[in-house]
């Protein structure tokens, strides 16, 4: 299926600052993208390292310094 017709997630720690971001899971990783810019390239990331990067954001460790 098209990435563009899946249905994306917006993040929940998205702030209201719009620096969200939206993701979807594809056949064999997980595709993410800019909430405001949903019309460019997403980005591929394995399963593996989109877990890792979700416990690093829930343990506080990707915070407003990523900007």
């Amino acid at each position: 299926m098209n990435p563009s017709a899946r249905a994306w997630r917006k993040s929940s720690y998205s702030s209201g600052t719009g620096q969200c971001v939206e993701a979807t899971s594809l056949s064999s990783c997980i595709g993410v993208r800019d909430s405001k810019h949903t019309e460019l390239p997403h980005l591929n990331v394995s399963r593996r390292t989109f877990r890792t990067f979700l416990r690093g954001v829930k343990a506080g460790r990707h915070g407003d310094d990523m900007a």
